[in-house]
């Protein structure tokens, strides 16, 4: 791609992504409006067609229009993009304020040989990143490294101001090979199927669409014929059942297959990159020097099968549409490849082994803090429905449970210039972080703390959004060690 071109219009597809995109969203309003009532020809349900007719009518115009009238375009230090149906505007990004990139494939970009591309300037507003929604592969791989010849070269057009000279300038490394750091197969995407219990979807889809179909047909009379009658055959339950499990597995697995299947770890020297998703495929990358915490998440489910989900917290803006979170390295990954994987991609960030447990008199300190959930729900229950008291019991004993899981998994550590924290009870939460990484910390202490000689720390990490964490009833001492500690931390500039 050259330096400077002249403005371009997105790739035609374009009118038939947005138009695919509109009837995926209007999918419910069709099947109710004009399949369920096809032949209904007044009232408001006739209106309603009408304005879902008048809107349809709209939105399509207003994707020709966007597809003619929204351009862009490059010169040498920046992008400038033209936009706007009744107020133009013209939005100018330089090639230095764009902190990520990500592309993102669906089945109709497939068909077409076409991708997305995203660019995240890093910044908080509305026009935080700059989308390309229809782009040729060739061409998002061109604008990506127009962009990074471009900041390169102001980088060094900065340096040259501030009193270097040419010869006397660093000798930009070369970017390193991508490697390949992790691989999912197909026993991974089996094991993520059943450990995120997608096989279970299909019962309340089937239930949702029974009362849906239920409104306009009316089968509560054949839904209880046939309740009465498996009641009188209840051999024909377990094959049934069991079908049901099946059919619901295989379908757990083709959505898991669809989301995670084929995801991979790449890493250079400067980015972690990940790739996943079959048929819709979505591509990102991380800047190392930008991960400023590292969050191991581990739910009671995924405990029992013995993997974990790795959060990276960056300074950068990190999404990717709806529907994942880009800082989550695979979820659904054994222990000991995790970590062994972390200490690869990020040496700086230590696992701690021998993480101390809190003092024994705190688990008493957790049971007498006061169970709101289980009064609110016992007062709600005793005056609307004092026949479901009970539901307030199996309320208190969860809670109950959780606290003393609170206690036992609770650990922490505080080792030169990182500080590692493990909280929570079903599910556990593993911190890292070093001290030049924390913008500012907290310590408190309650009445009830006091009187057990504990406190509580809380610290603050840079990332989109703010990142906070906090770990309750560590000893008295340990508050003002901590103190210490992160007033001689040494800021980097980034």
């Amino acid at each position: 791609m050259n330096n400077t071109q002249e403005a371009k219009r997105y790739h035609p597809a374009y009118l038939l992504v947005e138009l695919f995109e509109f009837l995926r969203n209007s999918f419910f309003f069709i099947l109710f409006l004009f399949i369920f009532n096809f032949e209904v020809t007044s009232g408001w349900i006739f209106w309603a067609k009408i304005a879902f007719l008048a809107a349809a009518a709209f939105t399509i115009g207003k994707i020709f229009l966007s597809w003619r009238l929204h351009t862009y375009e490059f010169d040498q230090k920046s992008i400038t993009l033209r936009e706007g149906i009744f107020v133009k505007k013209v939005r100018t990004i330089a090639f230095d304020r764009v902190q990520n990139k990500k592309t993102s494939t669906s089945f109709i970009h497939n068909w077409f040989k076409l991708t997305s591309l995203t660019l995240e300037t890093g910044t908080s507003n509305d026009e935080a990143s700059v989308r390309f929604p229809v782009l040729k592969r060739q061409e998002a791989d061109a604008i990506v490294e127009t962009i990074d010849k471009g900041a390169a070269a102001e980088t060094s057009s900065v340096e040259s101001e501030e009193g270097e000279s040419d010869a006397s300038l660093p000798v930009r490394p070369e970017k390193s090979e991508r490697r390949e750091y992790f691989r999912s197969t197909n026993k991974d995407t089996l094991r993520a199927a059943f450990t995120s219990l997608s096989f279970l979807a299909i019962f309340p889809i089937l239930l949702t669409l029974y009362f849906q179909i239920d409104e306009f047909f009316s089968l509560e009379d054949d839904a209880e014929s046939a309740v009465l009658y498996f009641a009188d055959h209840l051999w024909l339950l377990a094959p049934l059942f069991i079908v049901a499990i099946l059919i619901s597995s295989v379908i757990g697995y083709v959505i898991t297959t669809i989301r995670y299947g084929n995801y991979r770890i790449e890493a250079d020297r400067e980015r972690i990159y990940i790739t996943r998703g079959v048929g819709q495929v979505h591509t990102f990358s991380i800047q190392r020097n930008k991960v400023q915490a590292i969050q191991i998440e581990q739910p009671f489910m995924k405990r029992i099968w013995g993997i974990v989900e790795v959060k990276l917290i960056s300074a950068e803006a990190l999404s990717i549409g709806d529907e994942l979170e880009t800082n989550s390295l695979y979820p659904f990954m054994k222990t000991k490849e995790a970590y062994a994987l972390l200490v690869e991609l990020l040496p700086q960030y230590t696992m701690q082994d021998n993480l101390t447990r809190l003092p024994r008199n705190t688990i008493w300190l957790k049971l007498l803090r006061p169970y709101y959930v289980t009064v609110i729900a016992g007062v709600a229950l005793w005056f609307f429905r004092p026949s479901l008291l009970w539901v307030a019991g199996v309320l208190f004993a969860i809670s109950l449970v959780s606290r003393l899981f609170d206690y036992l998994f609770t650990r922490y550590a505080l080792e030169g210039d990182s500080i590692q924290i493990r909280t929570g009870g079903f599910t556990t939460t593993t911190f890292i972080t070093r001290r030049e990484r924390i913008q500012e910390i907290e310590v408190s202490q309650s009445k009830l703390q006091r009187a057990f000689g504990v406190r509580s720390l809380g610290f603050t990490n840079r990332a989109k959004p703010i990142h906070v964490s906090s770990i309750q009833d560590v000893p008295d001492g340990l508050g003002n060690d901590f103190k210490h500690w992160f007033v001689q931390r040494k800021v980097k500039l980034e």
